[in-house]
């Protein structure tokens, strides 16, 4: 912050923006209201609002006067949201206005105060003496700050490494929620890590798109970044895909982070058709000419992100193994890591140089990765993790805290794979996600997924266990089945034919047993994981 007074810090797209200089005054505001309202250290704060440099001024103002910072997702229902808010013991709240409006404060006793984070008003209060500190905040800060506030001036917290910084939930349930208890070391560890491997600077931009309240979005769209004087840049509400990419083009952002599902579309909907050409076909197999050809594919493809772009992370789920092996003739610069919440959010991540196809790279830095498996190189067992950035534990979850860890403690991540000779960790599954077959066998549908998926006009699918019969539930691309003349009644066909390719290509515990096609999207988490449990 010193370092970087006068620059832009944290900004809404083609809205507010704060320095850090400016961050730093609001950061000293929040503090003296919070000292003259009795706020102590440890004290639960909630933010529950959509992505805004506000949302990111409130959670820094938070975490650097040492209470507790509660992220709750706006997306979750207002019963959820009650629910969490009130479990957590949250004494302050923030959010936005509308959000405000659909909440109950009488299901969450504990909350004196309402902030909106929209311009830092009262939304609601119960005790008149927080009302009175807001408005005798200027004449305070005045006394306090006579020049303003300057660089020297800043002081934040060193010695709470071991301290609680964040209680996040993994999910909107009401009932035994899971609250990740996260210290300030599993943040400065991620954050460390970052700077480590991809380090960033003051002529450097990002844009956040992710939800700030989930672990993947609030590390490596915010707090990584800013911590090298990166500028931020906030969408806030869900984009258009053409908002984004203008958005991109504008910002033209060092780093993307995203989910494998979007760069699949674009991979689909701008370079496949192209590369199915007989012509193209012909070319790229030709050594020379195709090396021209994926670079110019490559520079197509970055220069929809703003052509400034060293690193494409994604995250969240498996990259389709037939989209990877194009990245990879193209040269993008891509890796895909793996994290959870737990672990706020990195377990593993490899530079794209040295990324091993179909893996999820080598335990980050400060944690060691191990497969609960005999044979941990050939049979599949959990993922269990252990090291600065795996959380405490879960709050006021003592059953759900005692099953999360070994009892030579290690965390049970509940993903199943292996790790080869040089610690290369390969996701086969969820081990809840994990089917097993009549004849003992497992079944990772992920991988059965993963090579549907690879067909053309196929969205997106689910593979669930009928009756001891797989299922494939197949979402289509209805507007390209339509530009290339394949009308309703031939659809049932091209599944069979699809389905039999498919089968092929798999062991016979696994082979698909029907295909059933969706009209609607599956449903997804924040992160854009598919609600597997609504189509089982």
């Amino acid at each position: 912050m010193r370092k970087n007074w006068d620059r832009p810090a944290l900004c809404n797209y083609h809205g507010e923006v704060f320095t850090f200089g400016e961050l730093a005054a609001r950061i000293e505001r929040f503090h003296i209201v919070f000292e003259t309202i009795g706020l102590e250290k440890g004290d639960k704060v909630a933010i529950c609002a959509r992505n805004s440099a506000r949302w990111a001024v409130s959670f820094l103002a938070i975490t650097t006067y040492g209470a507790v910072v509660v992220p709750v997702l706006a997306d979750f229902h207002p019963d959820s949201v009650n629910s969490l808010v009130d479990h957590s013991g949250s004494r302050i709240l923030f959010t936005d206005p509308d959000l405000w409006s659909r909440l109950d404060i009488a299901k969450m006793p504990g909350v004196s105060t309402v902030v909106s984070v929209q311009d830092f008003s009262i939304l609601y209060t119960s005790d008149s003496h927080h009302a009175e500190a807001l408005e005798n905040l200027q004449e305070q800060f005045d006394a306090r700050f006579p020049e303003g506030v300057r660089p020297e001036d800043i002081h934040y917290p060193v010695d709470n490494a071991e301290d609680l910084a964040i209680i996040n939930y993994t999910s909107g349930t009401t009932s035994a929620p899971k609250g990740v208890m996260l210290r300030y070391e599993c943040l400065s560890s991620n954050v460390q890590f970052g700077q480590d491997r991809i380090p960033s600077s003051n002529a450097d931009a990002i844009v956040s798109m992710l939800p700030l309240a989930h672990m993947y979005g609030m590390m490596y769209e915010f707090l990584y970044p800013l911590c090298g004087g990166t500028a931020i840049y906030f969408l806030g509400k869900t984009p258009t895909p053409a908002m984004l990419l203008g958005a991109m083009k504008e910002i033209r952002p060092y780093l993307v982070v995203t989910v494998p599902l979007v760069m699949e579309k674009i991979f689909k909907s701008a370079v496949l058709p192209s590369l199915r050409k007989p012509a193209m076909r012909i070319l790229t197999a030709i050594p020379g000419v195709n090396t021209f050809i994926f670079r110019a594919i490559r520079k197509k493809l970055l220069a929809a992100f703003g052509g400034n772009v060293r690193m494409i992370i994604m995250g969240g789920a498996a990259l389709n193994p037939d989209v990877e092996k194009w990245f990879k003739r193209f040269g993008l610069p891509f890796t895909v890591g793996y994290g959870m919440t737990e672990a706020a959010p990195l377990l593993a991540y490899e530079e794209w140089r040295k990324f091993v196809p179909r893996s999820c790279g080598k335990a980050v830095d400060r944690v060691e990765v191990r497969i609960d498996s005999e044979d941990p190189r050939n049979i599949v067992g959990e993922i269990q993790a252990r090291g600065v950035n795996v959380m405490s534990g879960y709050y006021r979850n003592e059953e759900a805290t005692k099953a999360a860890f070994t009892s030579d403690g290690w965390m049970n991540t509940g993903d199943l794979g292996v790790i080869d000779a040089d610690g290369n960790i390969f996701i086969r599954g969820r081990s809840k996600n994990m089917i097993l077959s009549s004849n003992g066998q497992n079944i990772y549908p992920e991988e059965i997924e993963a090579v549907v998926n690879s067909f053309p006009y196929v969205q997106e699918t689910v593979v669930v266990d009928r009756n001891a019969r797989l299922v494939v539930l197949v979402y289509l691309d209805a507007e390209k089945l339509r530009a290339d003349g394949i009308s309703e009644d031939m659809i049932p066909a091209r599944m069979d034919e699809m389905m039999a390719e498919v089968n092929r290509s798999l062991p016979s515990y696994s082979k698909i047993a029907k295909v059933e096609t969706r009209t609607e999207p599956f449903e997804k988490t924040p992160k854009m994981s598919i609600k597997r449990f609504l189509y089982s």
